[in-house]
């Protein structure tokens, strides 16, 4: 009857799979859902495979499955099929997880990765970083501690609000996942060939991710999250975007970090917290393995 569909798939293969903050079953439904999200559509449905590791202990297996129903719960989904595999000990870090997500796509949402404009400015949802840093932590690997959590949540509430508030204004979304804010600036530079001059000091960073990424020399934009997004949104109707996204449970501390340029078509620089300028290119293998 018209009605325009949007299909998803994805794999997780998170370790450990129990961190603070959330698990592989949590993150499994919360990531497929946020890529429908990020484009517009509302999730309704999805599949949810196991491939277990012989010997993982039945209590581990059921915990994960309440998760995942708690997480479709939450983000207003069904896990309407599924399969399990075992395989041998030593073959599959214990769990992973394979998903397949439908939505039905919003017809508020007119967005291209090809469509930012110079002048558009770019919104991000919360605190970045705290996925990626989580993991790291949860791996007992550096002698670190520090209390961060997993971001990981449902982001179409935040994607409703955006289309109602910024409506055509709003031109693309993306959830900042593996490769962090960095990768989804550049990934979206590149495919509408204009330029992206992102504000250092206006990325909003929780203090124990910063002083984590620093001590370990990595870059909190390029750390994956779970539950955040990035907006372009047109200048028209950024403020009103802004103020919607902070009313959202999990955004009061969204914030604008840049905007659209010309030139250099393609690239993202960076206005740096010192007064300089750099360029934050597309990441070149991944800090931290293993984290979604």
């Amino acid at each position: 009857n018209g009605t325009r569909l949007a299909i998803t798939t994805d794999s997780f293969v998170v370790r450990p799979i129990r961190f603070p903050g959330g698990s592989i079953g949590e993150l499994a439904v919360n990531g497929t859902v946020n890529d429908l999200a990020v484009s517009g559509a509302r999730p309704m449905a999805l599949s949810l495979s196991l491939v277990l590791e012989e010997g993982l202990p039945a209590d581990e297996l059921r915990a994960e499955v309440e998760a995942a129903a708690r997480a479709a719960e939450a983000a207003g989904v069904e896990v309407v099929t599924g399969d399990t595999k075992v395989v041998e000990r030593g073959h599959a870090d214990r769990m992973y997880a394979c998903t397949t997500g439908i939505g039905v796509l919003d017809p508020r949402a007119e967005l291209s990765t090809s469509a930012l404009e110079p002048g558009d400015r770019v919104l991000v949802s919360g605190p970045i970083g705290e996925h990626g840093t989580a993991i790291m932590l949860a791996r007992g690997e550096f002698d670190l501690e520090a209390e961060i959590e997993s971001d990981t949540r449902p982001l179409w509430p935040a994607v409703d609000a955006l289309l109602e508030e910024a409506g055509p204004s709003l031109r693309c979304m993306r959830d900042a996942t593996r490769g962090g804010v960095a990768s989804a600036l550049n990934e979206l530079a590149r495919a509408s060939g204009v330029a992206v001059l992102a504000n250092e000091a206006a990325v909003p960073v929780k203090p124990p991710v910063a002083g984590a990424a620093e001590l370990l020399g990595i870059d909190p934009m390029y750390v994956a999250n779970e539950g955040k997004l990035v907006a372009f949104v047109g200048p028209d109707g950024a403020d009103a975007a802004l103020e919607a996204l902070r009313s959202v449970d999990g955004c009061g501390e969204a914030a604008e970090i840049g905007e659209v340029k010309t030139e250099p078509p393609g690239m993202v620089l960076v206005d740096t917290a010192f007064g300089g300028r750099r360029v934050m290119d597309l990441l070149a293998g991944d800090p931290l393995p293993r984290i979604c």
